[in-house]
């Protein structure tokens, strides 16, 4: 076959369908309808007939646009010698394109990698924390009381260190300056709560790779850095003596003879709030919780028949439900509390009357009233909050008994009724304690105590009218 010049390359012209010419042994021109011309190598490898398009990666080009003759022959005995040889330059080609895909996919993985790594090791401890309370934890408060603890004194003071330079040291730190203000139990439930946070995140990534030192909270000793004389077990025991109650009452019942007996009642202090006077009353009287309290309706609530009904949901750690027997003392108390609520479903409405107080209310209206007992940061006084008493109006025996707390009230109540010969296990029953022995004791033996429940309240209501001494109770 003769072999065609550059001439006569460069002198073939497009037709009206695309065609191709042979140039040389293996080497064909293709000429499309535009005119583009483009070199087809013919070659055979392992049997098999093939065909490469050159493009321009295969060589240089001419003014002209394409590649020339010359270095199409090249290129075509190039790629036929390969083929002799058992080698197809397209596949060499394609696995040659594959190999620098693979690399850099490779470079690219590890290029994310380091970010990933230069990122993570970034991590802080407010990192850990917003990561944590998102995901980590789920408290009935909405984690609301963990926020304002760690916003307090944990994330000020290290919530910009990264977690892989978080030391024992940073941590034993801010538990000894929550000590030194004098916030031994807040020191503890923070402790507790730091420990929760670095169990949590030592299991999962990417944290569990930045502790590569362990869990730091593992080496905190809690009894090292409270007080000395810190009780580790927070076993209160705060109760109001016989006293303290009467000298309650006679406060509270100052507080209304000095706000009617002003002239000016906008400028006089003003009295316990009604509803909060009931609250402790109620609670002294029935043991219940401030909780279970605040949330009572007046659904629940038979002033004829004289009980009171907790649902378990309104129960902590939802043990079960609880009937109280309300004694004479209690049950006036419920209908002193009528006169002011009885128009809401709640026997203690927020002021909107679509929900309840919270507990917590009523214990800051009792804790206001205390402000001797409360503290700065630094171990001062506080200054008085916004929107809010900060008084002594209820601080009882002098302050020389300390703080008392609307939960103390229910371990008076409970005092009392053990002074009164009742059992501890019926004092149990009408604290709606979990009751010792085993669950199939407790599945068989259903007596439920209603006689020796009522009784039991009764005897504490007649106690405390007793210690009142004949006192009536509210307005």
């Amino acid at each position: 076959m003769a072999k065609m010049t550059a001439n006569q390359v460069a002198a073939l012209k497009p037709k009206e369908r695309p065609y191709k010419q042979t140039v040389d042994t293996g080497l064909q021109l293709r000429v499309a309808t535009n005119g583009v011309k483009t070199w087809v190598i013919q070659y055979v490898v392992s049997g098999r007939q093939r065909e490469l398009r050159l493009a321009r990666p295969f060589g240089t080009t001419t003014s002209d646009g394409y590649i020339s003759l010359a270095d199409a022959r090249d290129e075509a005995a190039k790629v036929r010698a390969m083929a002799r040889a058992g080698i197809d330059i397209q596949v060499q080609e394609k696995e040659r394109r594959a190999a620098i895909g693979q690399a850099k996919a490779e470079a690219a993985a590890a290029q994310s990698a380091m970010e990933a790594i230069s990122k993570a090791s970034a991590l802080t401890v407010q990192d850990m924390f917003d990561a944590w309370i998102t995901d980590g934890v789920r408290r009935k408060d909405g984690n609301a009381m963990l926020k304002r603890m760690f916003a307090t004194d944990v994330l000020p003071a290290i919530g910009a260190v990264a977690i892989k330079d978080v030391t024992e040291h940073h941590l034993r730190a801010v538990l000894r300056a929550m000590v030194e203000r004098g916030v031994n139990r807040s020191a503890v439930m923070q402790r507790n709560s730091l420990t929760q946070m670095f169990a949590w995140a030592r299991k999962r990534q990417p944290w569990r790779k930045l502790l590569v030192d362990g869990d730091p909270m593992e080496l905190i000793e809690i009894d090292k850095i409270v007080s000395p004389d810190y009780d580790l077990g927070n076993i209160r025991d705060r109760i109001l003596s016989a006293d303290e109650i009467r000298e309650l009452h006679t406060i509270i019942a100052r507080m209304h003879t000095d706000y009617d007996a002003a002239p000016n009642k906008r400028i006089v202090q003003q009295p316990l709030e009604a509803t909060t006077e009931r609250a402790i009353w109620i609670m002294l009287s029935t043991m219940c919780r401030v909780g279970e309290t605040a949330k009572a309706r007046w659904e629940h609530v038979d002033l004829a028949a004289g009980t009171w009904f907790i649902p378990k949901e309104n129960v902590k750690d939802n043990v079960a439900d609880l009937t109280v027997y309300l004694s004479a003392f209690a049950l006036d108390q419920f209908q002193q509390l009528h006169a002011h609520t009885g128009h809401s479903a709640w026997c203690f409405p927020a002021r909107n009357n679509e929900v309840s107080i919270e507990g917590k209310s009523i214990s800051k209206q009792v804790g206001d009233r205390q402000s001797m007992f409360k503290k700065n940061k630094d171990g001062m006084p506080r200054a008085p909050l916004k929107n809010r008493r900060s008084d002594d109006t209820l601080v009882l025996a002098g302050g020389k008994n300390g703080a008392w707390t609307p939960h103390d009230l229910r371990r008076t109540g409970a005092t009392m009724m053990q002074a009164l010969g009742i059992s501890l296990e019926l004092i149990d029953r009408c604290q709606n304690h979990v009751l010792p022995g085993s669950k199939v004791r407790r599945h068989y033996m259903l007596h439920d105590y209603a006689d020796e429940k009522r009784a039991a309240w009764a005897a504490l209501g007649a106690k405390l009218e007793g210690v009142i001494v004949g006192q009536t109770f509210g307005q």
